[in-house]
């Protein structure tokens, strides 16, 4: 997962509209970027001042990708302007800039670096235009956030009478009432063991609906929700364990299991791993372990193929996407630009299983976007959809039509979203 400590004391956020700039009215303006460049880096250079910095700009937009050194040559002319010269990868200060959307809007932000401190500046490009549905693909993403949490949410399940959110000393049951999800209960976790600065943890729901199981690193719980949760009825346990978690959920959409997974009432049953809690990932060894060998892995999600069966798709700590299937481990290309966080989705639009991924690098703005796999090649199949923070967890819903996503933003609010797909 990805690691952000973006303070919110070191964080300056100063979000001015790009249509607001001053610029000289007898200016031509030869480019719809120029506008927006010189916005930007007014706002840098009243940060950094003169000198030298490393200068990278990254697309999570549909800007078509031929446009991108147009931009950067834009900026390094408004850098230089104000006595900064982008340099080489040694300099002390960096400015990373990242162009991303959401469906209805375009923002542009720059990460600045001075040693330990990092500040970022906004710019809003406004609306987009038409050209944003000629880039999609085959799809758009759209977000509805559900809640926002002031404690880390490190996994969500959705059962059928609420949503679970798991946080590193408590389990959070919410429930749908008329003015949006609210706080219904929360259930302690003894814990022996210090959580980690990252922390993680699973959620695993049962075929009945009622019982989980939730694990964190050295404590495996089990419990079962009550169908009145304002009677406050559950059964609840937890106990030291370094049992292997569930890194799948129940599959009803997929009609074969992949390696390593078991028949469980006409459904693929939940694949388990065991955790390494020192290094922060899955060491790659199953229960049961009946594949190949695995390499350690940060994220995982069963997605069906092409010829009906199901496969497992790996994210590696080394960043690379792999493909266990056929008892033989596949790497699959196009995924250079994921993050370490991913889920499966069973949009309906098209035959195939979309994969929602994470955004790569350490950003303010993070971005998902989805991707189908006819073969060994992850294919693009919607723009990016802007996240307001960074994605640190993606869950499939039950019925694998929409994907949870929880996002930390500038402020360290863990807020989680709905992600759902239309088609176009």
């Amino acid at each position: 997962m990805k690691l952000l400590w973006l303070m919110a004391a070191t964080i300056g956020l100063a979000t001015v509209s790009a249509h607001a700039a001053s610029s000289p009215v007898s200016s031509p303006v030869s480019s719809p970027w120029e506008q927006p460049a010189a916005a930007l880096v007014d706002q840098v250079a009243a940060i950094l001042g003169p000198g030298h910095v490393n200068l990278t700009v990254r697309n999570l937009s549909s800007i078509p990708a031929d446009q991108v050194p147009l931009i950067r040559r834009l900026l390094v002319q408004d850098l230089k302007s104000h006595g900064l010269t982008a340099a080489g990868a040694d300099s002390a200060n960096s400015i990373r800039v990242t162009l991303s959307e959401s469906a209805t809007k375009r923002l542009w932000v720059a990460e600045m670096s001075e040693g330990n401190q990092t500040q970022v500046a906004m710019v809003d490009l406004g609306p987009i235009q038409a050209q944003h549905s000629a880039a999609a693909a085959g799809l758009t993403l759209l977000s509805q956030q559900l809640f926002v949490a002031n404690q880390p949410v490190v996994a969500i399940l959705e059962m059928p009478e609420g949503m679970m959110a798991l946080e590193p000393e408590q389990i959070v049951l919410y429930s749908h009432m008329a003015n949006g999800w609210q706080e219904q209960k929360r259930m302690n976790i003894a814990q022996q063991r210090q959580s980690a600065r990252d922390p993680r943890g699973a959620l695993l729901g049962h075929a009945d609906g009622s019982n989980f199981d939730a694990w964190l690193p050295g404590v495996h719980c089990t419990g079962s929700l009550s169908p009145d949760p304002s009677s406050g009825g559950s059964n609840f346990d937890c106990r030291e364990s370094d049992d292997p978690w569930a890194v799948t959920q129940l599959s009803p959409q997929l009609t074969a299991p992949a390696d390593g997974a078991s028949e469980m009432n006409g459904t693929a049953a939940p694949i388990r791993a065991f955790y390494n809690a020192s290094r922060n990932y899955f060491t790659g060894v199953l229960a049961p372990n009946d594949g190949p060998g695995l390499p350690p892995f940060y994220s995982a999600a069963l997605i069906s193929r092409p010829a009906g069966s199901a496969a497992l798709l790996l994210g590696g700590v080394d960043g690379k996407v792999q493909l266990v299937e056929n008892g033989a481990l596949k790497p699959v290309a196009g995924t250079r630009d994921w993050g370490s966080d991913f889920a499966a989705l069973q949009s309906g639009c098209g035959p195939a299983t979309q994969i929602i991924a994470s955004g790569s690098g350490e950003a303010a703005i993070d971005s998902l976007r989805a991707y189908e796999m006819p073969a060994l090649e992850a294919v693009s199949t919607s723009p990016p959809l802007a996240m307001d923070g960074t994605v640190t967890a993606l869950s499939p819903a039950p019925d694998g039509k929409s994907v949870i996503a929880v996002v930390r933003n500038a402020v360290n609010e863990y807020e989680v979203d709905r992600v759902t797909a239309l088609c176009n």
